[in-house]
């Protein structure tokens, strides 16, 4: 009689400080459909008034709230805290991933450290994340890309209230510039040259004698490549998003076996 197949253990550790609580809900959601979230901690200095609101959130979900004291004005110590434990719970308890829930880029050594060590690291924060944090997580989901229960999700949205200017910035590839719910429209995603020539490279690199790739190994691809989630171009599946860039031809839709082509193939 074979065994079941063994979860992933996931060490979930949040940066209260520069973390929504209203979030928690579907960041666990989220983690909860990789593996068990064994170890679940929150870090701040709950003396604080604007932490207020995590209190009823760490009851809910059982969240161990971590105790720091800012040791100097205007300068929090959790992050050093956070790192602290991580590396801590890396060596001792042995977790298969961590959750890094923060838009902190202090925190980018860290998760380098740890995927080099041989454990995944899914981080989650604001679309304003520094690209360096983002990119080193195995997969990183924007806050505002997570939907809840009850909130409206795609096109029938209502728009969101225009953002401030920001410094301009060249995105990465697979992060789009303002990530939101909103799906990107397809004349956009053909504009952004660096996430066509990702997807493009993918397909090209998975593909068989005939040019079809499977989806799943035209995922695969890319994220050995970079952090990358069609979510965050507000597509449910990489699929989806394959499709709205009209850039390419489907064969095997609706099955496991679903397969992509580049229209330019000859």
């Amino acid at each position: 009689m074979t065994s079941p197949e063994r979860q992933l253990r996931i060490a979930l550790l949040i940066d209260a400080d520069n973390a929504p609580a209203e979030k928690i809900d579907e960041i666990l959601t989220e983690l909860s459909t990789l593996g068990e979230i064994s170890i679940r901690r929150a870090y701040g200095n709950w003396t604080k008034h604007g932490l207020g609101g995590w209190q009823e959130r760490l009851l809910e979900f059982a969240i161990r709230p971590i105790q720091q004291f800012d040791y100097s004005k205007r300068k929090n110590a959790t992050d050093m805290a956070m790192t602290v434990d991580a590396m801590e719970l890396l060596y001792s308890e042995r977790p298969d991933a961590f959750g890094i829930v923060s838009s902190d880029a202090d925190f980018t050594p860290l998760v380098m450290h740890l995927r080099s060590k041989g454990a995944a690291v899914y981080g989650f924060g604001a679309a304003q994340t520094p690209k360096p944090f983002v990119n080193a997580c195995s997969r990183f989901l924007y806050l505002e890309s997570l939907v809840g229960e009850g909130e409206e999700q795609g096109e029938a949205a209502k728009p969101a209230a225009p953002e401030a200017p920001q410094q301009p910035e060249v995105p990465a590839p697979g992060v789009p510039e303002c990530p939101a719910r909103l799906r990107v429209p397809t004349a956009q995603l053909r504009q952004d040259t660096r996430l066509m020539n990702l997807l493009r490279y993918a397909v090209q690199a998975s593909q068989d004698e005939t040019g079809w790739a499977r989806v799943g190994a035209v995922g695969t691809q890319i994220g050995n490549k970079t952090s990358f989630d069609a979510r965050n171009y507000g597509y449910a599946t990489l699929s989806k998003l394959l499709a709205a860039t009209q850039a390419f031809e489907f064969r095997d839709e609706g099955t496991s076996r679903v397969a992509v082509r580049d229209k330019r193939t000859p």
